[in-house]
């Protein structure tokens, strides 16, 4: 029997949850998976309820399940900049510590229908197929960090921190993740300023002897952004450090044309994952049936992948979902021209009728 702990959180988390959880169910009992799930509070409706992000039991729940699916979590409801105060956040980052999920994996892919709702022109989108892979336990959201005072005035300051086994971790995540694709990675830093940085790519650098059939480039994060944009087609695999890939993996689902397109894998040595969209929880739109959840959907196909070792699931969902879009159907965040408006709703289940058919 294998268990998946869900964590619909906040927001839009719940309804493209439920989306997701009716694909579930379809084919646990199509397939005969074996699969059940238990359900807990993250983020602010854990706040609301117990008065913090994350309570320990559902840690516990989580280390003791085969992988984790996660809605959103966060909104200005619980917003603070007051030192101390929870905020739903520090769930993330305490789930990820606690459950040692140390490499983030982000694909970003161009969906040709999808092509005139990205900002960017059709020929320089086509084509795009890229992995950003963002160590996840480690550098400034985990350091030493204070505010204090003194002679000149109140000051605050966050430190970042990597360890060589960090580095080395996710470098070979990121070497080998290249081998399954174009054999090409760009190890982002800002090596020209910081000492943390230095490190990071004297690292790589190291790994990569062991990895000599991988072609190895490094670049500014500064640069990096500005290449995205320019040309995103020269990128392969990005592995980059915490902060930095928080940043450039959101600029390469605008990239996409949604963010609301793009799923993600939060992992650890093991096949034990978290995997959750990488959009926010939305609040402006939730409970309005205009959240759209593909993303939700496509990080379950990566849990069938990665965690459940299901592949063949997992490109069923995939398939289907650009079924779908090629049809022409759009939530509100994707809609465009002449396509059908569909709701949250009758997006899943357009997604689940495909699955049906293809599968």
């Amino acid at each position: 029997m294998k268990k998946i702990m869900v964590l619909p959180g906040d927001g839009i988390g719940p309804e493209i949850v439920d989306e997701t959880i009716k694909i579930l169910d379809y084919m646990n009992l199509k397939y005969n998976l074996g699969i059940s799930y238990e359900y807990g509070d993250i983020g602010g409706i854990s706040i609301d309820k117990y008065g913090i992000p994350i309570k320990d039991d559902v840690i516990e729940k989580c280390k003791n399940s085969s992988a984790v699916l996660l809605g959103a979590v966060g909104g200005p409801k619980w917003d603070t900049t007051v030192p101390g105060m929870p905020r739903p956040e520090d769930a993330l980052l305490k789930a990820r510590k606690e459950l040692n999920l140390f490499a983030n994996l982000r694909p970003v892919k161009i969906y040709k229908p999808l092509i005139a709702s990205s900002t960017l022109k059709e020929e320089v989108l086509e084509g795009v197929d890229i992995l950003v892979v963002r160590e996840l336990t480690g550098g400034i959201y985990f350091g030493e960090k204070n505010r204090l005072s003194d002679n000149k005035g109140e000051f605050a300051y966050d430190t970042e921190k990597y360890y060589k086994y960090e580095i080395e971790r996710i470098a070979r995540i990121g070497f080998n993740s290249a081998r399954l694709r174009r054999k090409k990675v760009t190890s982002v830093d800002k090596a020209n300023v910081l000492e943390s940085s230095r490190f990071w790519r004297e690292t790589v650098i190291n790994v990569h002897k062991d990895f000599e059939d991988i072609e190895l480039n490094h670049m500014y994060v500064d640069n990096t952004s500005m290449q995205l944009i320019r040309n995103p087609r020269q990128f392969d695999v990005i592995v980059t450090s915490n902060l930095f890939g928080d940043i450039l993996s959101d600029e390469t689902a605008m990239i996409s044309g949604s963010i609301g397109l793009l799923p993600s894998a939060s992992l650890r040595e093991d096949s034990f994952g978290m995997f959750e969209p990488i959009h926010g929880s939305a609040p402006d739109i939730a409970g309005q049936g205009k959240a759209n959840p593909i993303a939700q959907i496509l990080s379950l196909a990566m849990l069938l992948r990665y965690s459940l070792n299901i592949p063949d699931l997992a490109v069923l969902i995939e398939k289907a979902v650009d079924a779908v879009l090629e049809k022409g159907n759009r939530t509100a965040d994707i809609y465009f021209g002449e396509n059908k408006l569909v709701s949250t709703s009758e997006m899943g289940l357009l997604i689940l009728n495909e699955i049906k058919k293809l599968g």
